[in-house]
């Protein structure tokens, strides 16, 4: 697939020994740039960027991240694909475009939660050299509108977990928004390309890394800026059901304990999931309903997705 690629006048003469890497689609990485280039000071050009745009065709924004990267210190490079790679794809080819021994997966609609983000993550990969190592998420920074509060009470309970509890189940809580994998390991084991549309790839790559090396899991998080309303995030659920799928025929014995597998094969019994699974859909948008409730069935109608996948 053809490619355009800028840097600036930092990346030729940089040594760098982590590689910020932010895939992105019709979004504006501009923010997440200028918030990691205030730490460039302290990071000596020991850290680059390199973004992907992933079939955005956009020529007003890429002209405004050349300009924005071209007056960086922070040495960076923009990648920018003619047609839409996919996220498995995307991240592989952002790995191998990174010069450093270790490897961070920093989403796009992420805002780091610490003035010395990149500081921490420079100095767990000097103190300890960690295989894989999730920093966590969190809602500290992101939008409270009213449209987004089942998204937010969805992510709090099930996505901004602390590090003590991820790791009871490290595969499990590895998401590619803050993620430090070492070179050697991803090398070993890349994202799987048979993943297509959204979800799951990166759960499944982990279940695989976690078989082969260790998975640290820490508190260096950054705020999920990307809230979804109701009809978004229901959209993404549908076109992950075959990545779930596809997952829980490659780990059975994995995927098997997690409640969304099993609420999916106790639904796939019923005679009329198809309409159920209207029902729940409208419950979720339905705004008058408390946003727990809304919650609770954006749930199960995700589930009952899943139910034919599984």
């Amino acid at each position: 697939m053809s490619a355009a690629v800028v840097g600036n006048a930092a990346w030729a003469g940089a040594a760098p020994s982590l590689s910020v890497l932010t895939p992105f689609l019709r979004d504006d990485p501009s923010d997440l740039l200028e918030r990691l280039e205030t730490e460039a000071p302290a990071l000596g050009g020991g850290m680059e960027v390199v973004l992907l745009d992933d079939g955005t065709a956009d020529a007003e924004l890429t002209a405004r991240l050349t300009a924005l990267i071209r007056r960086m210190t922070l040495p960076a490079r923009l990648i920018t694909l003619a047609a839409n790679e996919g996220r498995a794809p995307g991240r592989n080819r952002l790995a191998a475009a990174a010069r450093g021994e270790a490897l961070l997966f920093l989403d796009s609609d992420m805002r780091p939660d610490s003035p010395h983000f990149l500081q921490d993550w420079a100095a767990l990969v000097r103190r300890e050299r960690p295989a894989v190592a999730f920093g966590g998420f969190s809602l500290l920074q992101a939008p409270d509108a009213p449209r987004f509060a089942v998204h937010r009470a969805l992510a709090a309970k099930s996505e901004c977990v602390p590090s003590a509890e991820r790791a009871k189940q490290p595969a499990k809580y590895v998401y590619t928004s803050n993620l430090l994998v070492r070179r050697d390991v991803f090398e070993a084991e890349a994202f799987d390309p048979g993943f297509t549309g959204w979800g799951w790839e990166d759960v499944e790559w982990a279940i695989r890394v976690a078989r082969r090396f260790p998975v640290l899991h820490v508190d260096n998080p950054a705020t999920h800026m990307g809230l979804d309303t109701v009809p978004a995030l229901a959209a993404k659920y549908e076109q992950s059901a075959p990545n779930f799928g596809r997952m829980a025929a490659r780990h059975p014995e994995i995927v098997a304990a997690y409640p969304s597998y099993r609420a999916a094969r106790l639904l796939r019994r019923l005679p009329a999931l198809r309409p159920l699974r209207s029902l729940l859909k409208r419950a979720a948008t339905a705004e008058w309903l408390p946003t727990a409730a809304r919650a609770f069935s954006l749930r199960l109608y995700r589930a009952a997705l899943y139910a034919e996948a599984v």
